[in-house]
């Protein structure tokens, strides 16, 4: 080999030696991922859950948040069976808040080195008062030497109608819960890799996703929105919109629509580190067998740029 050609292959070799490595985070409510009974909601079939364990271990997350998440012995569960398909994330947290049968929870690869959960949060609406209905779990997790990021994961008011109050405001209440608490990181760090996500169960252009994403805030959030990979490619016919990629995370049976109620948003740092390429919803076969949501995946670099 000529020298000059030896030495750019060692300049190569030496730049990838050098660069950061890479991390995947997704989220993914399961469904009623419970191994026992809660209250009025039945154990999650066999089948079905081994239909989650199947999805996660083709997407291989380094980090997962979830929703819908039973007790931690159906957390421990699942943790047990993504072990034995080789996919070890030893690290967890979860989260309880005023709904006492699902919950907030994290798998991780990486070290937790900071949990500040948030169990006990509530407002007012119309003069009276209302507790958040799962925890808000905001946790500190290292991928590398001297690389961290914060990871806000929450479960925001469903849709299904109660007599006490308006589903949307509840929502919306909640949002502006979640949004002050990203904000109280950002101020006490401002420097912070920041990443929130979650299944808000509203679209982009509600008033929850509009406070969480802090569109009027000098800190507004990136959304990531993730697509299929199926070849889709062209850009948007209007510049305010996006474009007619596959972007949604759920299946509704009753009205028989699919929409994205599920997101990884991302402050300044972070969106830095993130890699576009490698962010995607998986397409998996008979997916609904799981959940009636998909996972949305993220992928990172592992260095403050």
């Amino acid at each position: 080999m000529r020298p000059i050609a030896l030495l750019l292959a060692l300049l190569s070799a030496a730049t990838a030696a050098l660069a950061a490595p890479r991390f995947k985070v997704a989220t993914y409510n399961v469904e009623n991922y419970l191994v026992e009974a809660s209250g009025t909601r039945v154990p999650k079939p066999e089948s079905h859950r081994a239909k989650v364990a199947e999805t996660i271990l083709a997407i291989r997350p380094d980090v997962i948040a979830f929703e819908e998440m039973g007790r931690t012995n159906s957390l421990f569960e699942l943790q047990e069976r993504l072990k034995k398909g080789g996919l070890d994330l030893p690290y967890w947290e979860h989260v309880s808040g005023y709904d006492t049968n699902i919950f907030v929870a994290v798998l991780s690869r990486f070290p937790i080195v900071g949990r500040h959960p948030h169990t006990n949060e509530s407002f007012l609406l119309d003069g009276r008062r209302f507790r958040t209905s799962r925890g808000i779990l905001e946790i500190d997790i290292e991928p590398a030497p001297g690389y961290r990021f914060t990871l806000f994961s929450a479960h925001l008011k469903s849709k299904r109608t109660i007599a006490d109050a308006d589903e949307g405001d509840l929502r919306e209440q909640e949002a502006i819960i979640l949004r002050e608490k990203i904000e109280e990181r950002l101020k006490a760090e401002p420097s912070a890799n920041i990443l929130v996500c979650g299944d808000f169960n509203d679209t982009k252009d509600s008033k929850a996703l509009k406070t969480v994403l802090g569109r009027n805030s000098r800190v507004p959030l990136t959304d990531t929105r993730p697509v299929e990979r199926n070849g889709d490619k062209a850009p948007s016919e209007n510049p305010r919109w996006e474009p007619r990629h596959v972007s949604w995370t759920h299946f509704y049976g009753k009205e028989d629509t699919y929409s994205r109620l599920d997101y990884i948003l991302l402050n300044a740092g972070m969106t830095r580190e993130w890699n576009r390429e490698g962010s995607y919803l998986p397409v998996i076969p008979d997916w609904g067998v799981g959940s009636d949501h998909r996972p949305v995946v993220c992928e990172f670099e592992a260095a403050d740029k």
